[in-house]
């Protein structure tokens, strides 16, 4: 604790994760704190990952280099494939760079696998502790309180995140109830009968378990349920107004955004102010590099590409990781009193996920915010690509809501529309029967480029 903060009571012990010497820092030490973190730790994978210490020297750079702020672009980047090369090597199967002996490895975990073959993860218990510390940061600014009841509706299985957020639930006070081995139906009458006050889940789960509430369970989750704070995570959807009021609407609750991966932490979250996502920096150091010039963006007014640095993190080191998240810095700070940068609107896609279709740049983001602001439409949506000769084809999957056929023919003209003023696109639109789509538990992956695979 740092001095200067004293801890009176048991109640005010449960709020030290809510620092108002970190969370409230002024700049100028901030940034200063931030550097002096970053240099340790690449000191400290220099001296201990075969894979740093070799990519350091190819660059020509020793840990001494590193003496402003300037100079943490000279540190080479690293991306989710020269990771995926390294592993299953000795020591099996993290590889080279594991900065601790395999002996202190305490916890594993692993990415999804949805951009391609899964990356192992390590930690030492200090870097679990840090983990949960993280998300203790994020509940707490989300209102969480010792007054909770936790719902986790998951099976945790390898996925970090809600393993996390189950243990800072509980270094906040709250009570915690995983509902892993559920059915979806199970896990909703659980939440009735326990009277669950928050949950978190992704925001394509959040959706299917409101429709299962209403089309299995004839229960209207907003007025028959007592869930009142939905933390998401896994997915854009909580940043995209049109899907966040989808969720709020359905559960009568608040939902918040967090942002996090399982190589880097969870590095972001909305505070009750929902003003925009708060960088931790201080467990983080996040850069913004332009798409194409990849120089720095320091101020608000444009988006680019993440890249960013855990700098608390020991068995196997995030530094300059190439997030291929695309982000853009917020024109004020927030009204919380947090000193902590904002991320306008969140993270609005990937790097990788933008493409051209017929010449023109498109975030599958920007279709979302179109499909679920038409409230005659059903929560889930499917995007192909594709080529037809030599011209690109875009076909929209959708579905329509039960009593809303009436109005079909002009619900899709306003589609249309919508879609050509967000997108500057023309699609085909297919409409499928209610519930026919695919409705995942998990990350949902509704874009899909099948020009890659011709």
């Amino acid at each position: 604790m740092p001095p200067g903060i004293e801890i009176k009571n048991s109640e005010q012990a449960t709020d030290r994760y809510w620092n108002p010497f970190m969370e409230r820092l002024p700049d100028e030490p901030l940034r200063a704190l931030q550097l002096k973190k970053f240099q340790k730790m690449v000191e400290w994978a220099y001296e201990r990952s075969t894979f740093h210490r070799r990519l350091y020297q190819e660059a020509g750079l020793e840990p001494g280099d590193i003496k402003t702020w300037d100079d943490i672009r000279k540190v080479p980047q690293v991306e989710k494939s020269m990771m995926r090369s390294i592993q299953r090597k000795d020591p099996f199967p993290y590889g080279e760079a594991l900065c601790v002996p395999l002996e202190e490895v305490v916890e594993f975990r692993q990415t999804s696998g949805t951009t391609g073959q899964p990356v192992y993860q390590p930690d030492t218990w200090q870097d679990w502790e840090w983990w949960s510390e993280s998300w203790a940061y994020i509940l707490y600014a989300q209102g969480f309180r010792k007054t909770d009841r936790v719902f986790l509706p998951f099976g945790y299985n390898v996925f970090v995140a809600f393993w996390a957020a189950h243990y800072a639930a509980e270094k906040l006070g709250c009570e915690v109830v995983p509902g892993g081995v559920l059915d979806t139906a199970a896990r909703i009458l659980k939440i009735q009968e326990l009277r669950a006050s928050a949950m978190m889940a992704t925001p394509s789960y959040v959706l299917t378990m409101a429709d299962t509430a209403r089309s299995r369970l004839s229960l209207n989750p907003a007025e028959d349920l007592t869930i009142r704070r939905i933390v998401c995570a896994g997915e854009p959807g909580a940043s995209i107004p049109s899907t966040r009021k989808r969720m709020e609407e359905a559960w009568g609750a608040k939902v918040y955004d967090h942002v996090g991966a399982t190589e880097i932490g969870a590095w972001g979250f909305e505070c009750q102010e929902q003003a925009g996502i708060h960088v931790n920096e201080a467990f983080f150091l996040l850069e913004i590099e332009d798409l194409v010039t990849g120089q720095p963006i320091t101020g608000p007014g444009q988006k680019g590409k993440m890249v960013i640095t855990a700098l608390d993190r020991m068995a196997q080191p995030c530094i300059r990781f190439d997030s291929k998240d695309v982000v853009e810095w917020a024109d004020a700070p927030c009204l919380c009193g947090r000193t902590f940068r904002l991320l306008k609107g969140g993270v609005s896609g990937r790097a990788d996920d933008i493409t051209k279709v017929k010449g023109v740049l498109l975030s599958p983001s920007a279709i979302e915010e179109v499909v679920r602001g038409i409230p005659e439409l059903g929560d889930e949506y499917e995007v192909l690509v594709f080529k037809k000769k030599d011209t690109d084809e875009i076909v929209l999957k959708v579905e329509i809501l039960p009593g809303r056929e009436s109005v079909q023919e002009e619900m899709l003209a306003r589609l249309k529309d919508r879609l050509r003023l967000q997108t500057n696109l023309n699609y085909k639109i297919e409409i499928h029967p209610f519930q026919s789509l695919p409705r995942p538990e998990g990350k949902a992956r509704r874009f899909k480029d099948l020009r890659k695979h011709e």
